[in-house]
């Protein structure tokens, strides 16, 4: 039986986690968030992720940490019939099981996506690929940085100056993983009509692609090839990022009524007037002139009192700020976007419920700190489980390589 959480949309959902390091493990937590009862399935070594740092804090990475909270952690060696059966057993409780092993793993061990369907109907199996299957990249394997280079993602981020640069975040791989968490609902949504589950596959090179917008949709309708443009927006002027007096901030102004009301608050109300600067696509066009004007009008304004009185009017403003201080802004704290649980800290969940809120239940779990406690839900004796641990096929502490 599932382990119920008491909370959430989820509640009740069982997801076995067979994946590691970023997309996979993002997919997994945002389910776990919202009630779903999620146990991590690391190998024998753990999670790579346990080790990228610093900084770490009882032995847990920050990188690990900002992944997998609200789950339960077992370790499993499933190169073996042991692990096999252990993982089958997990799979008779299971709704969902996800996993980003390299095209051809789970077939190799005879636990594919066809063999699924047929031991378990009802399972809905998510996969995280980096290039699917078939095509030039056949089954190779996938990571951010190379997805959002060979998506295009990386020739349009970046100043002309300096050249394309890698998204400082990985876009790729969140993106991936909430494609999946679609991917994953609307199979569970369609599994009450049918009783059925089904397989569900979001590679990182498609999810890369279709973040091009609208250089894509821009590409398909002028033929013209996207390039670099540092801050700027290829269809709307302005948009950009300015200095002030004490700091950048980023400013938009997508119709004409926010284009007026921005030269009316900086106090040069005869620019709206100005032919050159009559509509957005005159505005495109004439976009140097135009920034250059915003820059020389924002020489004494405070950004953080711009940024609120702008908004306030209706124009996109914002002042850019540092990490440090969004994490402590009030805005931060009112929508409860940092957590603490167990002694962590980190970023909170984004989708507010109104009758079943997400919640963090638990910080990131230590290495198999579930695992006893999983396998006797599974019927395993503690005889058995002192089996399984000589035999291998569970451990309690991490194997070095």
């Amino acid at each position: 039986m599932s382990k119920k959480t008491g909370y959430g949309a989820l509640d009740g959902l069982r997801v076995v986690d067979l994946s590691r390091v970023l997309a996979g493990p993002s997919a997994a937590q945002i389910l776990s968030d919202h009630g779903a009862d999620v146990i991590k399935v690391e190998p024998p070594q753990g999670d790579e992720t346990r080790d990228w740092g610093p900084p770490f804090k009882d032995e847990i990475s920050s990188y690990f940490a900002g992944l997998n909270r609200n789950k339960r952690s077992i370790a499993l060696d499933l190169s073996g019939a042991g692990g096999h059966e252990v993982l089958m057993r997990l799979l008779e409780t299971a709704d969902v099981l996800l996993e980003n092993f390299k095209i051809g793993t789970m077939e190799k061990w005879g636990v594919g996506s066809a063999a699924l369907a047929d031991r378990f109907p009802r399972l809905v199996h998510g996969r995280i690929t980096g290039f699917g299957k078939g095509g030039p990249f056949d089954s190779l394997p996938g990571y951010d940085a190379i997805g959002q280079a060979l998506s295009g993602l990386m020739s349009i981020n970046g100043h002309p100056e300096c050249g394309p640069v890698r998204v400082g975040v990985p876009v790729v791989d969140l993106s991936a993983g909430m494609n999946l968490v679609i991917g994953i609902l609307m199979a569970l949504f369609e599994r009450e009509r049918s009783g059925k589950g089904q397989f569900v596959e979001v590679a990182l090179y498609d999810s890369g692609v279709a973040l091009l917008h609208p250089q894509g949709a821009n590409y398909f309708m002028s033929g013209k090839e996207p390039g670099l443009m540092g801050d700027s927006h290829p269809n709307i002027a302005p948009y950009d990022q300015f200095p002030t007096k004490t700091r950048n901030v980023f400013l938009g102004a997508g119709n004409n009524r926010q284009f007026r009301i921005l030269c009316e608050h900086l106090g040069r109300a005869e620019m709206a007037a100005d032919p050159r600067f009559a509509s957005n696509g005159l505005r495109v066009q004439n976009r140097d002139v135009l920034n250059d004007w915003i820059r020389e009008a924002l020489t004494d304004w405070d950004a953080e009192e711009l940024s609120r009185t702008l908004l306030a009017m209706g124009v996109p403003c914002g002042a850019v700020m540092a990490v440090s201080e969004v994490m402590g802004h009030a805005q931060t704290k009112h929508r409860d976007m940092v957590w603490e649980a167990d002694g962590f800290r980190g970023v909170g969940i984004p989708t507010k419920m109104g009758r079943t809120p997400g919640k963090v239940r638990s910080g990131p779990p230590a290495f198999a700190s579930a695992g006893r406690a999983i396998l006797s839900e599974l019927g395993y004796s503690e005889e058995e489980v002192e089996g399984l641990i000589e035999a291998g096929v569970t451990s309690f502490e991490r194997k070095t390589v």
